[in-house]
């Protein structure tokens, strides 16, 4: 008896915790499936943001239309190349990343103010951000005239 009332205490914590999570790990999963991705990278980068920011962002990654996801991508981008690894090596190999999900696009200025406001608990510097943005923009982004639709 004792048995079947832990096995019962098991399950629904079990299924308790998989229903408060279900929005996070989906909002997380549309990112990592279009990236063709784990979902790693993801869940570290929201861990960083600490336990406020990284909800405020699986609110935003939750949304519908593309493009938050678009913006997502951008941030998630911008922490794995800006904060965690800033190789060249590193920097080819998400812009593929980006490219073949049809992600890669010039980053925005109002993408540079959403990842300062997500990854605020990090400090990034807003002078090598900015740089790190003209920088890519000017690596992989056409030349001018081109013109980008969101």
């Amino acid at each position: 008896m004792i048995w079947l009332t832990l096995a019962t205490l098991v399950v629904v914590f079990i299924v308790g915790f998989r229903v408060l999570t279900s929005d996070s790990r989906r909002a997380v999963r549309r990112l990592s499936e279009r990236l063709g991705i784990t979902p790693t990278p993801v869940e570290s980068m929201i861990d960083q943001m600490g336990k406020s920011t990284g909800a405020e962002f699986i609110r935003y990654l939750a949304r519908p239309n593309e493009a938050h996801l678009q913006n997502a991508a951008q941030v998630l981008f911008i922490w794995q190349v800006f904060i965690v690894d800033g190789s060249e090596q590193h920097l080819q190999t998400w812009h593929r990343l980006l490219q073949k999900a049809r992600l890669a696009a010039p980053i925005t200025d109002a993408q540079i103010r959403l990842a300062l406001g997500f990854l605020r608990e990090l400090e990034p510097d807003v002078g090598e951000l900015n740089a790190f943005q003209m920088r890519y923009n000017s690596l992989f982004m056409p030349e001018e005239g081109v013109h980008w639709l969101h």
